[in-house]
C-alpha cells in the first residue's frame, strides 16, 4: 500500500498543506487562510477548519494509502513540546488580555491535529527547520552531514545540521541566526532588539536599504516612482536585471551583511555547504555573487574556498509542504 504523509506549512497569511510520498511527489494540496483567525479565542476555531480542510483532501485520492504522519511548519514551533510558543503573527490576545496568563499562549497544535486523526503521529518545527529537513531529505543535501539552511523570506531563518542531526537546542529553539547584531545601534528589528541581521538581509530588510540609498545616491532609478507601500523586493531583482544601479547596490550590501555574518557562521560550524532558500534567494547571480565574495574575504584562513554556497533544491512552491512532510519522512529512516 502506497505510504503518505502529509507537510502542512503555517503562514501569517495563509496555511497549505498537501499529501506527499517519499519521494517528494506530491498527491493533494490545498489551501486555507491563517489571517482570518487573528485573536486567541480564534485558535480553536482555525484548528477545527484546519482538520476538516485535511480531512477533505486526504478524502479525495481515488486510491488506498497509508497516513504515516503529519509533519508541520510554523513560526515559533517547538519540536520537543508540540506546541506553538507565544507566536506574535498568528494568534493574539485581545488588547484587555496582554497581562493574562503566558501559559495561554501556548498553542498544543501537534496534539490537536493528533486527536483528529485518530492518534497518528505529528511532528511541529518552525518553518526554516522544516526546509532544512526537507533539503536533507529532498534536496541538495542529500548525503550531507554538516550544512547550514538560510531561508530569506519576508524575515532570515535558519537550520543548522550537525553529524547529520538537526540542532534544535534544549529548547528546541536553537538557530536563530536572523537575530544575531550584525550593526549594534542599527536598525530596529521585529523581535524587539536593534541590528539584527534580520533587518538588514530579508525581503522586508533590502526594502529597507532600497529606501535608505534612494535617500543617499542621486542615480536615476525607476525604484524612485514605487511608493513604499507597494515596494517588494522582487522590483529590485527585476531591477537589478536591467542593470539599475541602485538595486544593484542593494543585492551588494545586502550580500556584504551575510557573506560577513556566514564567514563567522563557518568558524563555528564548518559545514560542508550554506544553502539559500526563499523569495530573496531566486534573485540568482544578483545575491550569490556579493554574498560569496564577502564571505570569503572574511573567512578564517582555515576555511577559505572549503564551504560550498549553493540554491536549494527544493525552491518552488511546493517546497514548503514538502519541507514540513520531510519530518515524517525522516523519523522513518
Amino acid at each position: 500500500m502506497k505510504k503518505l504523509a502529509i507537510g502542512i506549512d503555517i503562514g501569517g497569511i495563509n496555511t497549505a498543506f498537501g499529501m506527499v510520498d517519499e519521494q517528494g511527489e506530491l498527491y493533494a494540496e490545498s489551501v486555507i487562510s491563517t489571517r482570518k483567525y487573528p485573536l486567541l479565542e480564534d485558535y480553536t476555531a482555525y484548528v477545527a477548519d484546519l482538520c476538516n480542510a485535511l480531512h477533505t483532501m486526504a478524502e479525495s485520492l481515488s486510491f488506498e494509502y497509508e497516513l504515516v504522519g503529519i509533519g508541520i511548519g510554523a513560526p515559533n514551533a517547538n519540536i520537543h513540546s508540540g506546541l506553538i510558543e507565544k507566536p506574535a503573527n498568528l494568534w493574539k490576545f485581545r488588547p484587555d488580555e496582554e497581562n493574562r496568563d503566558e501559559n495561554r499562549r501556548l498553542f498544543p497544535l501537534a496534539t490537536d491535529i493528533s486527536k483528529s486523526f485518530n492518534g497518528v503521529k505529528v511532528l511541529i518545527t518552525n518553518d526554516a527547520n522544516a526546509a532544512t529537513i526537507g533539503e536533507m531529505v529532498y534536496g541538495n543535501a542529500k548525503g550531507m552531514k554538516d550544512f547550514v539552511m538560510i531561508t530569506l523570506g519576508t524575515g532570515l531563518g535558519s537550520g543548522f545540521v550537525a553529524n547529520g542531526e538537526m540542532i534544535y537546542g534544549h529548547d528546541g529553539f536553537a538557530g536563530e541566526f536572523g537575530h544575531v547584531i550584525v550593526e549594534r545601534g542599527g536598525r530596529e528589528c521585529g523581535c524587539g532588539r536593534k541590528g539584527c541581521l534580520e533587518a538588514y538581509v530579508s525581503a522586508t530588510g533590502i526594502k529597507r536599504t532600497a529606501f535608505a540609498l534612494m535617500a543617499t545616491m542621486n542615480h536615476k532609478s525607476k525604484l524612485r516612482d514605487v511608493p513604499f507601500a507597494d515596494f517588494d523586493s522582487a522590483m529590485i531583482s527585476a531591477a537589478a536585471d536591467e542593470g539599475d544601479p541602485i538595486a544593484k547596490e542593494c543585492f551588494r550590501y545586502t550580500g556584504e551583511m551575510l557573506g560577513r555574518a556566514l564567514a563567522d557562521v563557518v568558524t563555528v560550524t564548518s559545514p560542508e555547504a550554506i544553502f539559500l532558500f526563499g523569495g530573496l534567494a531566486k534573485a540568482g547571480k544578483h545575491i550569490f555573487e556579493p554574498t560569496q565574495h564577502y564571505m570569503e574575504e572574511n573567512m578564517m584562513y582555515a576555511f577559505k574556498n572549503k564551504v560550498k554556497l549553493l540554491p536549494s533544491g527544493i525552491q518552488g512552491k511546493n517546497a514548503a509542504i514538502l519541507g514540513a512532510s520531510a519530518l515524517i519522512w525522516q523519523q522513518q529512516k
